[in-house]
């Protein structure tokens, strides 16, 4: 999910000598992009040619992959990767939904998107979405910006979202983490991973978070 440790397990396992990156880690063709067709999105990625070179010097197989954290909320994206990349596998973050909510509002007023204080963003929020995903259920080409940037309360309701990719997909292509556990143990969380992906364990030299919250304190009420 949005603002969950993402960037800091996306940057360490990129490190790893099997897994080679995407050109960006949010690539966003499943939401946002998707009208510019699968070659635009295969373009992202390491031609058959490159990875072959890559196994030839490595040593082994790669695998590849991104990290778009829109896709766990669209209502269309998880239909789309199981018509596209059935056999993919997945990974969800997910942190405590109230600090989450908390870290995308604050990321929000820093960029200048959001004026309201977080209190009022959150008593807003039904009204901003208001019919939001309903026109994007009717028109897949409709993109809604306030359903991708004002979502805090409803971004955090993981179980209806996750619950739809456990339709889609066999449970062990699936893995779900805490955001918690990857920032207070990254290495424990990064053993887990390597192990799903099926490449061999590795550390990296120097466990990194890179998706530190700049923020004031919540309000303990406001959590509450």
């Amino acid at each position: 999910a949005q603002r969950c440790g993402n960037t800091t397990l996306y940057e360490h396992l990129t490190e790893h000598p099997c897994i080679l990156p995407a050109l960006t880690e949010e690539v966003h063709f499943f939401d946002i992009n998707f009208r510019k067709g699968v070659n635009w999105y295969r373009a992202h990625f390491p031609s058959i040619l490159y990875k072959r070179y890559a196994k030839q010097t490595r040593g082994q197989d790669v695998i590849t992959g991104e990290g778009s954290s829109y896709y766990l909320f669209h209502p269309h994206a998880p239909r789309r990767i199981s018509e596209i990349v059935p056999r993919v596998k997945l990974i969800s973050l997910l942190r405590n939904p109230a600090d989450r909510a908390y870290s995308q509002y604050t990321r929000n007023v820093t960029r200048g998107i959001e004026t309201l204080s977080f209190e009022e963003a959150l008593k807003r929020e039904p009204d901003r979405l208001l019919g939001e995903r309903e026109r994007m259920l009717s028109d897949e080409n409709h993109y809604s910006s306030n359903h991708r940037v004002f979502s805090y309360i409803s971004r955090g309701v993981y179980l209806d979202q996750i619950r739809i990719f456990l339709n889609l997909f066999p449970k062990q292509q699936i893995l779900i983490l805490r955001s918690e556990d990857l920032f207070s143990d990254p290495a424990s969380v990064l053993r887990r991973v390597l192990k799903f992906l099926n490449v061999p364990s590795w550390e990296p030299e120097e466990y990194r978070i890179y998706d530190h919250d700049t923020c004031p304190k919540m309000d303990p009420a406001t959590r509450e």
